[in-house]
């Protein structure tokens, strides 16, 4: 198969898949007064999704590697069809949180797809390349765009009918359409999979992810709610407004990969956390200003989006026969840095009555990547390598 043709085919899998992942955040206004829900409640509902989505990485990219990205791809989109079904028929918020976490296995489509990706084509591409399968953040956008339509003309529970079609017609495209490259001549075992944690590099991305993509995830799924709360927008124009971000963050992601690439991760991150630390520090100190918060939120979505491209340019640099279980290590990482934001903002709402302390906190974990990132060494792949031929 045509590396081109596996791009294209994956990358829209997992736009279809992230517009499940982002089903929530457009109508949990909705679903908050359908069900009465305090903010708190609303905020553990956004964010539940993500957490199955981020854990689940692991395991996933570990079968990935060893089963291929067509089955283990076509398996997953066809999963879904049962939680978005099931949510469709939810009378209770019990019943619905149930719904949302299993929905949360749409998260995983990212590790499957980069590490179904990566392996047609060879590591000097690999930063560009991941970063356009990286489009299939798009989906977020989509869901922002798409869902509060829907559900305006026909009702919540066809925004889940309608998904579940969509992605019971993806899951049969893929498995017509793909195939998967050839496999190693020996499949790595789960200890062999897991040798990756022994890396400093490993955790490092780890970490730098969890602030990029985590931070990412965490104004895609919680701006509407800070856009209503704060200016009074409604639903339809908040999500119009939280999909520009999606799409900002997301069309410039390649370009992480690109700049990587040629000038290397290491000179790239610094710029994006130092940006977020000054953009950060600048939201945790006024809130009240539309178009000041405006400003800021699309800056703050290309330095996300560039440092997501330039994380993963590092990626298979980890262990290039181990892409699928660092990039579902990595992915948790990002994908749980999105789910414990908007549980804080919760908190910290409920609590002072005004969100600027949670920037404050992203501001001084962006200090935190950017002196990790200054005083640490971009990873060596011949001596990593070398270290995996020891150990396996």
């Amino acid at each position: 198969m045509n590396p081109t043709k596996a791009l294209v085919f994956s990358t829209v899998a997992m736009t279809v898949s992230f517009m499940i992942w982002s089903v929530f955040p457009p109508i949990a206004g909705q679903i908050q007064e359908l069900f009465n829900l305090s903010t708190l409640e609303k905020s553990i509902l956004v964010a539940t999704p993500v957490l199955l989505g981020s854990i689940m990485r692991i395991p996933m990219g570990i079968l990935t590697d060893r089963f291929g990205g067509k089955k283990v791809f076509t398996l997953t989109m066809l999963f879904l069809i049962l939680p978005l079904v099931a949510a469709g028929f939810a009378d209770s918020y019990a019943w619905m949180l149930v719904c949302a976490l299993f929905v949360g296995m749409a998260g995983t489509a990212f590790a499957i797809s980069i590490a179904f990706v990566s392996r047609w084509y060879p590591p000097e591409r690999q930063g560009f390349i991941l970063g356009i399968a990286g489009l299939g953040n798009l989906g977020s956008a989509g869901a922002n765009f798409l869902i509060p339509s829907i559900s305006k003309s026909l009702g919540i529970s066809w925004v889940f009918f309608g998904l579940a079609i969509g992605i019971a017609i993806m899951a049969g495209v893929f498995q017509i359409f793909t195939k998967d490259p050839p496999k190693p001549a020996e499949p790595k075992t789960l200890k062999q999979s897991l040798s990756v944690l022994k890396y400093k590099a490993t955790w490092h991305l780890s970490i730098y992810y969890f602030l990029t993509f985590g931070g990412f995830v965490a104004f895609s799924v919680y701006l509407p709610t800070l856009l209503k709360d704060l200016f009074q927008l409604e639903a339809l124009d908040a999500g119009l407004r939280t999909a520009g971000f999606v799409l900002a963050a997301t069309l410039i992601r390649p370009a992480g990969g690109y700049l990587a690439d040629r000038y290397g991760s290491k000179k790239v991150l610094n710029i994006v956390f130092f940006g977020i630390l000054v953009a950060s520090f600048v939201l945790s100190v006024t809130l009240d200003h539309f178009v000041h918060f405006s400003i800021i939120c699309l800056l703050l979505s290309l330095l996300l989006g560039l440092g997501n491209g330039a994380v993963f340019k590092m990626v298979p640099e980890v262990s290039s026969g181990n892409t699928g279980t660092v990039t579902g290590i990595v992915g948790a990482a990002g994908g749980i840095g999105g789910f414990f934001p908007p549980i804080v903002l919760g908190i910290v709402m409920d609590s002072t009555g005004q969100y600027n302390l949670g920037f404050a906190f992203m501001a001084i974990f962006a200090l935190a990547c950017l002196i990790l990132n200054y005083s640490g060494q971009k990873p060596k792949q011949s001596r990593i390598q070398k270290s995996m031929e020891y150990t396996t």
